[in-house]
């Protein structure tokens, strides 16, 4: 049986309205039924929306996901959360863009990496691979994330730092590795204390500490790229659903969060409020950093989103992620998307998280 627990507000003119009372700005069963429809077929085993216009707002969860406290595993939406917490250290003074990283990492030096910057970290222009090329040894180990680091310190850059594009979980992790060696605080810990405890998202936490079992919903991990253990039953013990995984607090996708708290996070850049980072960060965030000629990407967000439908050169910022999300604002008119399925994105072409978006944006 669909489990549904749908939740409707407007704030508008101080108007509280729920689904009994039928009255609103617009019709949300056209995102709404693409979901259901999903569980239904036992395509998705559970999702959750938080979707918003002007001060309109629309939550709802479906299947195993039976409350606002469910949270999901982001995968990649992880990134933009956990650089916002590096770039409290920016905020500080305590580096510039364009330092070499090795300035704060002096043993990751030699053969071009010398020439890496924090920016490069930050925009995929580093030339540091997604993935360690042992990615599914290391887990198979349960390696810690200073092993990860160093692993990835070990690596070259493919081609000249700034020149080219390659999508670089290491780059992120590095970048996180460089503010906590200065906090002298685990990542996971940084990133508690400076993002999510300021904007009070009680139902986030990179790694699953504060978060009850049941609270965590499981990823459809049949459906995962090899990378997190799809398809192979000797998996458990470092697949997305794993103890190890859930608790090691990947900065590059190990986030658990439920919709609204990813609305939360999305809306102070919306607002630039300065409750995490001074506005003129937040700004610098979310705006294009690269070339015209390589993919736009802000600080550890994407930006324009335009390989998912969007108009080019739109102010839209977020991020997907593979284990079946997408999160993204649009300060034009002033509106969030969050969509969170337990199906990883490589599932199908046709994604219900990539259909409600398309859905939600008609209604902007």
């Amino acid at each position: 049986m669909l489990k549904r627990r749908p939740f409707i507000l407007s704030v508008t003119a101080g108007t509280l309205l729920t689904m009994d009372r039928k009255v609103f700005a617009r019709d949300w069963n056209s995102v709404s039924n693409i979901l259901e429809q999903a569980v239904a077929n036992h395509i998705l085993r559970a999702a959750s929306v938080h979707l918003r216009i002007e001060d309109e707002i629309f939550q709802q969860h479906y299947g195993a996901a039976t409350s606002s406290r469910s949270a999901f595993l982001l995968g990649s939406i992880t990134k933009p959360m956990a650089i916002a917490a590096v770039m409290k250290l920016y905020d500080q003074g305590v580096f510039q863009l364009d330092d070499p990283a090795v300035k704060f990492l002096p043993e990751f030096t030699g053969e071009g990496r010398d020439q890496i910057t924090i920016r490069h970290l930050l925009t995929h222009t580093s030339g540091l691979p997604d993935q360690l090329p042992d990615n599914d040894q290391q887990r198979r180990s349960h390696a810690s994330l200073q092993q990860f680091a160093a692993r990835a310190m070990q690596l070259k850059p493919r081609f000249q730092p700034g020149s080219a594009y390659e999508y670089s979980s290491m780059g992120i992790l590095l970048a996180c590795e460089i503010a906590s060696r200065h906090t002298k605080q685990n990542i996971p810990e940084l990133v508690e204390a400076t993002v999510l405890q300021p904007l009070k998202m009680e139902h986030s936490c990179l790694g699953r500490k504060k978060l009850a079992r049941q609270d965590i919903v499981a990823v459809q991990t049949e459906f995962a790229a090899p990378e997190a253990g799809g398809g192979d039953p000797t998996a458990k013990n470092w697949d997305w659903n794993s103890d190890y995984w859930r608790d090691l607090g990947a900065p590059w996708g190990g986030m658990h969060a439920s919709a609204s708290d990813v609305a939360t996070f999305l809306d102070t850049f919306l607002k630039h409020d300065g409750k995490i980072l001074r506005p003129e960060t937040s700004r610098l965030m979310i705006r294009n950093h690269n070339p015209e000629t390589l993919p736009s990407r802000g600080l550890g967000f994407d930006t324009g989103f335009e390989e998912f439908g969007m108009p080019p050169g739109s102010s839209i910022f977020g991020h997907t992620g593979s284990t079946g999300t997408i999160a993204w604002a649009d300060p034009g008119t002033h509106s969030i998307c969050v969509i969170l399925t337990s199906l990883p994105g490589a599932a199908m072409k046709e994604h219900p998280r990539l259909l409600a978006s398309q859905a939600f944006a008609t209604l902007r």
